[in-house]
């Protein structure tokens, strides 16, 4: 990984940020329309899969396409090929990386949005039915903490706790701040279907794809201890598979692609852990992943 300063990369060179809006009428300028915007995706990256389940959720087929990316970058710097007339239209000379996920307007062939959180809250409140809703009315804060206990507690933990060269006290500290919130959110679902009131919601989304990265990545820079430690907690993994049982969440799970990019851009050590799998993801995913660019 380089070591040189965000600061130090030319402007040009670093990756374009977009925090487009769909709005609710025409004062908006990217206002909702149907078949207007296009979402392109690889499933095998955590936001990507989030917004793979939660378009399925919202079954938003047919009014906003999904164009599926290569589980593997193909492009220096990570980025796609198939992104670039997108990011060169939406920012001058830009020579970075052309990252996905990206919601794009057909209309104007330009980038709307590259943040997965507002994509998604933007499909459900102006194209959901109104009936499913993953944001429902009230529900915003706690949706909003499970969003900052996933990424803090279980996914930047977990890279910590099996970054190469870290000091094993370094190691230690981040396994606790992992175990600790895993037995939060434990606490919060045993005796309990969903994790925000009765229906499910994003929060049940993005608790999903952490423990889908917690045991097919992370796992694997784990010692053995550590992954026993992890999968001690029955309420989390149970809501994991049977959520992997619905066709919007197993349709999109990816277990080749996920393994790929992985290997594509990890440097580290493969530690004990890697041999104790959690869930069989294979075995408890009703339906098999569509055919997508390899």
């Amino acid at each position: 990984m380089s070591s040189t300063p965000l600061a130090a990369v030319p402007s040009a060179q670093r990756p374009a940020r977009f925090r487009g809006r769909i709005g609710r009428d025409a004062h908006s300028g990217h206002y909702a329309v149907p078949r207007r915007y296009r979402l392109h995706l690889t499933t095998a990256c955590p936001d990507g899969l989030r917004i793979a389940v939660g378009h399925g959720l919202l079954a938003l087929d047919d009014i906003c396409p999904i164009t599926f990316l290569a589980a593997v970058p193909d492009c220096p710097g990570g980025g796609h090929s198939a992104l670039r007339p997108l990011y060169e239209a939406g920012a001058h000379r830009y020579t970075g990386p052309a990252l996905a996920p990206v919601l794009s307007d057909d209309w104007s062939g330009r980038i709307v949005s590259s943040h997965a959180s507002d994509i998604l809250r933007d499909l459900d409140r102006c194209f959901g039915d109104g009936r499913a809703r993953l944001y429902p009315s009230g529900a915003e804060t706690e949706i909003q903490e499970v969003e900052r206990l996933c990424a803090q507690g279980i996914e930047a933990a977990a890279q910590r706790a099996g970054r190469a060269g870290a000091a094993p006290a370094e190691r230690a500290t981040a396994l606790n701040v992992l175990t600790d919130t895993l037995d939060c959110l434990e606490r919060r679902l045993t005796g309990r279907e969903f994790l925000v009131g009765d229906e499910l919601t994003a929060a049940d989304v993005e608790l999903w794809v952490a423990l889908v990265q917690l045991d097919t990545v992370h796992r694997h820079h784990l010692d053995a201890a550590a992954v026993h430690r992890v999968a001690g907690h029955p309420a989390l993994w149970a809501h994991a598979r049977r959520l992997a049982a619905r066709p919007a969440f197993g349709a999109h799970l990816d277990l080749d692609g996920i393994a790929r990019r992985h290997h594509a851009r990890c440097a580290g050590l493969e530690a004990a852990g890697s041999a104790v799998q959690i869930l069989d993801w294979a075995h408890h995913t009703a339906v098999a992943p569509g055919s997508r660019p390899r």
